[in-house]
């Protein structure tokens, strides 16, 4: 009984999986790459594509839903208001980012160089004028152009969010963070920072692993843990303080 059991878990959690990613790719090629193409054309800009980013991945996360309906999204209304803000959020799983793009219409984010070369995902990329990362770190000099840009983004109510451990956590803490959010937050004097906690991405879909957990049932939440308004002219500013701070926020309400 528990070999057929462990077979027909195995079975519903590739359906599912396999559900999910072949609509991602054909749904993209099917539905959403005329309006890419389109935006193109007519010069849309940064905004249309950031646009159909977020069109693209709300329909995936209604999809979810549909075929995993025992879990309960408690996005809360503070998060889904955000605008004009740097967002630093922990990141538990692949979902995290792109369940960011969901909620937000105007987004950025910091996306592996690596990821720029591939085809159409590359052009997709730069066309929503997301930052590239670096090998030798969130942030770098090559960077300054379009960072310095970002103080206008922002002001147009566009949201920049990172995730600043760099990585997926595989034990459910907060790992360390890596200096770049923050250096990007001062170099364009963003403020506010809005500290935001994600929870139970890893239990749906877990690093490392491939298949979606269809039977899972733990409630994918995510909070406003608080917020930061640094005064980068003062002379008592420090980045380290700073990143202390906005830590403390995260643990605090990762633990609640």
């Amino acid at each position: 009984m528990r070999g057929r059991s462990a077979l027909l878990t195995g079975f519903r959690d590739l359906a599912v999986t396999a559900v999910l990613w072949v609509y991602y790719i054909l749904g993209f090629l099917i539905f959403f790459s005329p309006f890419y193409l389109y935006a193109a054309l007519s010069s849309g800009g940064e905004a249309v594509f950031q646009r159909w980013n977020h069109r693209l991945h709300r329909s995936f996360f209604a999809l979810l839903r549909t075929l995993v309906p025992q879990v309960k999204w408690r996005i809360s209304d503070e998060v889904r208001a955000l605008r004009s803000s740097v967002i630093i959020a922990n990141h538990l799983s692949f979902l995290d980012p792109i369940l960011l793009v969901s909620l937000f219409e105007r987004q950025k984010t910091i996306v592996k160089n690596d990821y720029f070369g591939y085809p159409v995902f590359g052009w997709i990329l730069r066309r929503s004028g997301y930052i590239p990362s670096l090998a030798e770190g969130l942030f770098s000099a090559s960077m300054a152009d379009q960072v310095k840009a970002m103080q206008a983004y922002l002001a147009s109510d566009g949201n920049l969010f990172i995730f600043p451990e760099g990585t997926r956590s595989r034990d459910g803490r907060i790992g360390p963070f890596d200096k770049g959010a923050f250096k990007i937050a001062r170099l364009c004097q963003a403020s506010p920072i809005r500290v935001v906690v994600i929870r139970n991405t890893d239990k749906l879909f877990a690093p490392d692993r491939f298949l979606f957990n269809a039977g899972d049932e733990a409630p994918i939440e995510v909070d406003l843990a608080g917020t930061l308004e640094p005064d980068y002219g003062s002379e008592a500013f420090s980045l380290a303080t700073l990143m202390a701070e906005a830590r403390a926020l995260m643990e605090r309400r990762a633990g609640s």
